[in-house]
């Protein structure tokens, strides 16, 4: 009976226990609900999923490994560290260097190539303080890159030991090259402000500019065979150009080179550069002599020849103010030629600048065009000297041939002075004869020979017709100027005729004056109309006698060489 009672309360007890335990109090956790639980071990699975994924990677991705040149420089890689990963548009090689006083040099190489095309990009990275970073890019866009990283030798200049290699794989389409500079053009401080990438599309031409701490830089461009190249100068650190696209449409390689430290002229690899040219148009170089260089010339117009001009070429651009004599280069020659006929124009040079324009007489068709320098203090004045600077070809367009109408040197038909003069002095002549008379007399009565020019040889590139009128005097050439000026600019054709002269038999330099009158070339010699010389004084006596004179006659005392413009 006791032992019944006993295990009766003992089921009790446990039947007490388990409502108790399924009873909910506020006090006790709740039970998770079933997304709960779900969401717990599904975090469960990412965290190991995670570490067998990293584990892989190990495995699949094996850590780069450096040359035993690395122990020589204590060396290190720190980005990247696998070899053969994938990225997409760029990633960042960087290192350390902890014996980098060893270094035979200053930069870490770095040579990126494509494999399915078998290209090449390089870049050189500055090792300062032991470390080096650069950012790489992919100039073929996507596919497979092999990456070879190089420290200067240790034993030798420009000697490279390996430090590692490794490939990586690409997946942006777009190329993005970027522009190379060698070491020595990293030590000048070359920096190429435009174009600001390496790889850009243009038509005919490209700006090119940048900064360097040299004197001048040396651009060159090369399309397949084809190469031209031309010094321009550096002002305050920077230089600018209009680089003409050559040789048509294609890829060009654009390279700036400095001045070789050790070398006197020649040049060294700086940067490079590459252009895609959508233009078909062939151009033709100027050809650019020494004297170009060493008067520190910089043209800026024209920049290339080949090329279309209707009637007028700009003659525009700079002089290096730095330049030994450059305060007594006060103007330019530009000579045009087209077949046997030559002219001769002054550009004068003003504040280091020169700006403008010549004519194309001779009419339609293909010029070549010479840009010269005069020489400094010549030893005889009564004649020009001077030398090529550089050369081109240009076509003139303009239909008419007005070589004995339009102005030219020493001749400013144009100038308001001019014009208002001829038709003061012509207002009562009836026909162009009487007009040419009327100049004939007015130069001649009005000018004095001037006897000292004439003895001492002073003349002047400035010699012109403004300046004629303006002093009153001059020898033959100043009054040929100021006649033909005169007459032209009452739209009677005139030229300057260039011969010799004399009543003896000994002959000198001599100019007189052709006119078209009627249809018909007439002679005017205004010089030996004014007067005569006696005892080296001149003697002012008018005379008719050489205006249309006998030419059977005139010819006993002249003899005519050549016309000049």
């Amino acid at each position: 009976m006791k032992n019944w009672k006993l295990l009766f309360l003992i089921l009790l007890s446990i039947l007490f226990i388990n409502t108790a335990c399924n009873n909910e109090t506020s006090d006790l956790p709740k039970e998770p609900k079933k997304d709960e639980r779900v969401s717990n071990k599904k975090e469960s699975v990412n965290k190991y999923t995670s570490l067998a994924e990293t584990k892989s990677n190990e495995i699949e991705h094996k850590p780069i490994q450096l040359t035993t040149f690395a122990d020589v420089v204590d060396a290190s890689l720190t980005k990247p560290l696998y070899d053969d990963f994938e990225v997409e548009k760029e990633f960042t090689i960087s290192g350390t260097v902890k014996k980098y006083d060893l270094l035979k040099g200053k930069y870490a190489w770095i040579k990126l190539k494509h494999l399915d095309k078998d290209e090449t990009f390089e870049y050189y990275s500055p090792v300062k303080d032991g470390r080096f970073s650069q950012s790489i890019h992919f100039f073929n866009g996507n596919g497979k890159y092999s990456v070879q990283v190089l420290l200067p030798s240790t034993d030798q200049e420009n000697y490279y030991s390996e430090l590692a290699a490794f490939e990586v794989m690409n997946t942006d389409t777009n190329m993005i090259r970027d522009i190379s500079y060698t070491p020595y053009g990293l030590d000048a401080g070359l920096h190429i402000n435009e174009p600001n990438t390496g790889l850009v599309e243009e038509n005919e031409m490209i700006h090119v500019s940048g900064k360097v701490a040299e004197s001048s830089v040396m651009l060159q461009i090369e399309k397949e065979e084809d190469s031209w190249q031309h010094i321009i100068p550096v002002s305050n650190g920077s230089f600018s150009f209009e680089l003409p696209l050559y040789f048509g449409e294609g890829v060009y390689n654009v390279h700036v080179l400095l001045p070789d430290k050790k070398l006197e002229n020649r040049y060294q690899y700086g940067s490079t550069f590459k252009v895609h040219n959508t233009s078909s148009k062939n151009m033709k170089p100027i050809e650019y002599h020494r004297g170009y260089e060493e008067k520190g010339i910089n043209l800026e117009a024209p920049i290339y020849g080949g090329y279309e001009v209707d009637l007028m070429l700009p003659i525009k651009g700079t002089i290096d103010s730095r330049t030994m004599n450059v305060d007594q280069l006060t103007h330019l020659y530009i000579k045009t030629k087209k077949g046997s006929d030559e002219a001769l124009d002054v550009v004068p040079i003003h504040h280091f600048h020169f700006d403008e324009s010549i004519y194309l007489r001779f009419g339609p068709g293909e010029y070549e065009i010479t840009i010269n320098v005069p020489e400094i203090n010549p030893t005889n004045k009564s004649y020009f000297s001077f030398s090529s600077i550089a050369a081109l070809k240009v076509i003139n367009i303009a239909k008419e041939d007005n070589r004995d109408l339009l102005p030219s040197r020493g001749i400013q038909s144009d100038a308001p002075e001019i014009i208002a003069l001829s038709h003061e002095i012509t207002k009562n002549a009836k026909s162009d004869k009487e007009k040419a008379k009327a100049v004939y007399e007015y130069v001649a009565k009005n000018i004095s020979y001037d006897v000292e020019k004439y003895k001492n040889s002073e003349f002047e590139w400035d010699d012109n017709a403004l300046k004629t009128l303006s002093t009153k005097k001059g020898v033959c050439q100043d009054y040929v100027y100021l006649a033909v000026a005169l007459l032209r600019a009452n739209n009677i054709e005139a030229r300057f005729i260039a011969g010799q002269a004399g009543t003896g038999v000994s002959k000198e330099n001599h100019a007189w004056v052709e006119t078209k009158v009627d249809g018909k070339w007439l002679i005017m010699d205004p010089t030996w109309g004014s007067g005569y010389l006696e005892s080296d004084r001149f003697v002012a006596k008018y005379t008719e006698k050489y205006f249309d004179p006998d030419k059977a006659e005139f010819t006993k005392t002249h003899i005519r060489e050549k016309e000049e413009y």
